[in-house]
């Protein structure tokens, strides 16, 4: 209460209706039963999420008002913007937060940063400067849109808030569409919750009357209430969805230079003239393909053909061995979990995948796999064997089968169908049910490809011993549960 008794003008969002809220009474008023999942045959790439719907709120109102954690102002770069939003802002924080604003020297565009709330409800204020919209810088428009989202929330997860109260950033002033900024707003923070939900309670999206119906028309986009909404909204999702954090790229649109154009990275310098140039004209630009986005939005509604599924799987593939080329793996070489050996006895490489090398709890799985396709992709052009030894691995080293199957669902098709063999080694009963489920219901093709080795006297039969790098505790495990093998190639000392 204010003094006098007045009842406060600050409003507690505990108290305001939840996204799901509205929608779940009208689906018990209309006795409506959602769709089951077995029925859904193509699924949105943003699905429906229970979990985080709870934390979103859309509220028509000041977000000065609102009580959460920290709210958020849009401002220009020097942060004098003078803008309804803003105004209000310093109208109830009163006149200390200018004093601070002196402090922080202005703020790029596409920047967040703090200041304390003061007299707000609100803790604190994170300021952030949207982009000058013109249509033809729009993808420099929309990279810096997303970045003013995505840094509030990094900004909100680093100082373990629990509530952030957004207003829409683009204002009038700067000229951005609401409609294509709305999309920016919602997938950015979708993308954000599921992947670090647990550390934000609630976001509250603050808007206008005349910003209302834009936010309802496309919230159930990124954030539908059932399986019903999430199939029924599937075709009005833009082309461009973002990447897996929600920042709008167009790769294929990107032009790559590369120091001898027309050549092939690995082609040598003494090929010259007579190098094969038969790939010139294989990319994007020269074949003159169509529209690259619509075909985009054909694949997520399965309408689009398996030759250019096979296309847009080919481009999926060469932008992760782009960043697994441009990224700094070498924390993941160091753990030597994945290695090239010998060959076996049909003269086809021999790759080793040692399981207990792999801290699955303790790394970043991401570039694990980008590791996987910086090593493999020069191998897997011609036929090749895995050695996957599960000795002495326990629950921190078990690869989740989600993993697995984006990693088979990423990969080129080259892998899938130069890869002969699977030497399993050391199985357990668990682990060859877990490779049955596996192979069985996830992937196909693989497999007939697996064998399971007991022992390393079984695998020498497929690949020489002088021809494998063994780790010494898998040399001393084998020996333990089946007898000493008496070889004059001893292990490798480095492994």
């Amino acid at each position: 209460m204010d003094p006098l008794g007045a009842p406060s003008q600050f409003v507690d969002i505990d108290s305001l209706p939840g996204w799901s809220d509205a929608y779940e009474a009208k689906q018990l008023d209309c006795h409506r039963s959602p769709i089951e999942k077995a029925q859904v045959d193509v699924r949105s790439p943003f699905p429906y999420r229970k979990d985080i719907n709870e934390k979103i709120i859309l509220w028509k109102g000041d977000v000065a008002l609102l009580n959460c954690t920290a709210i958020v102002n849009t401002s220009n770069e020097s942060l004098t913007d003078k803008n309804p939003v803003s105004e209000s802002i310093f109208m109830h924080a009163g006149p200390d937060l200018k004093d601070e604003l002196q402090k922080l020297k202005g703020c790029r565009t596409g920047e967040a940063k703090l200041t304390k709330g003061f007299n707000l409800a609100a803790r604190f204020i994170i300021h952030t400067v949207g982009p000058k919209y013109k249509s033809r810088y729009r993808t420099a428009a929309e990279s810096s849109l997303y970045s003013c989202y995505r840094n509030v929330l990094q900004l909100a997860k680093e100082q373990a808030m629990c509530s952030v109260g957004f207003c829409v950033i683009n204002t009038l002033k700067r000229c951005y569409p609401l409609e294509d900024a709305t999309h920016i707003a919602l997938r950015t923070v979708r993308r954000f919750l599921e992947v670090h939900g647990e550390t934000l309670e609630k976001v509250v999206f603050a808007v206008s009357e005349l910003e209302e119906a834009t936010y309802q028309k496309l919230l159930p986009l990124y954030f539908p209430r059932s399986l019903e909404e999430e199939v029924q909204s599937l075709p009005y999702l833009p082309a461009d969805i973002g990447n897996a954090e929600g920042e709008p790229v167009v790769p294929e649109r990107q032009i790559r230079i590369t120091e001898k154009p027309g050549v092939p990275e690995d082609a040598s310098d003494e090929e010259g003239l007579e190098a094969d140039l038969s790939f010139i004209g294989s990319h994007a630009f020269a074949r003159m393909e169509g529209d690259v986005d619509k075909q985009r939005r054909l694949i997520l509604q399965g309408q689009l053909s398996e030759a250019a599924l096979q296309k847009q799987h080919q481009r999926n593939y060469n932008r992760w061995l782009c960043q697994a080329r441009a990224e700094d793996l070498s924390d993941i070489a160091s753990l030597k979990a994945l290695y090239q050996t010998g060959v076996d006895n049909c003269g086809r490489t021999v790759m080793v995948v040692v399981g207990r090398n792999i801290p699955i709890t303790l790394i970043d799985m991401e570039k694990a796999l980008l590791y996987f396709i910086h090593v493999m992709d020069h191998i897997a052009v011609k036929e090749y064997v895995l050695v996957y030894f599960h000795t002495l691995t326990n629950d921190y080293n078990q690869l989740d089968s989600n993993f697995l199957k984006k990693l088979y669902d990423v990969v080129d098709a080259k892998y899938k169908r130069n890869l002969k063999a699977l030497y399993f080694v050391h199985p357990t009963f668990r682990s060859k049910v877990s490779a049955w489920f596996f192979t069985t219901f996830t992937v196909s093709g693989l497999k007939d490809k697996i064998h399971y080795v007991e022992s390393l006297q079984q695998l020498f039969t497929a690949i020489p011993p002088e021809q494998i790098d063994l780790p010494p505790f898998v040399l001393e495990y084998d020996a333990r549960e089946n007898g000493p093998y008496y070889s004059s190639y001893p292990p490798s000392p480095d492994l």
